[in-house]
């Protein structure tokens, strides 16, 4: 999927509604759903353009680490299958 929108775009948006600009207009000139700004208003409310890009290497590397656990978790009980058979 497509992202529209970067998280720098994302926060100047609600940087926008935080200087005063109604949401209805916001949603209307950006072309997105009402629903999508307030997900992206519980996600990156608050949060400067720094922190956005710090999220994303968190969210990154929290990928490649649940994926390292899981294969050694894989690769431990293969271990105790072989060593649980008797010869």
């Amino acid at each position: 999927m497509k992202k529209r929108f970067t998280e720098e775009q994302i926060i100047n948006i609600l940087k926008e509604q935080e200087a005063g600009s109604p949401i209805k207009e916001i949603i209307r000139r950006h072309g997105i759903a009402e629903q999508t700004f307030y997900r992206w208003k519980s996600k990156f409310g608050g949060m400067e353009v720094s922190d956005a890009r710090r999220l994303r290497e968190l969210e990154s590397e929290n990928t490649k680490l649940k994926k390292l656990l899981a294969e050694t978790m894989l690769d431990n009980a293969a271990l105790k299958d072989v060593v649980s058979r008797k010869w």
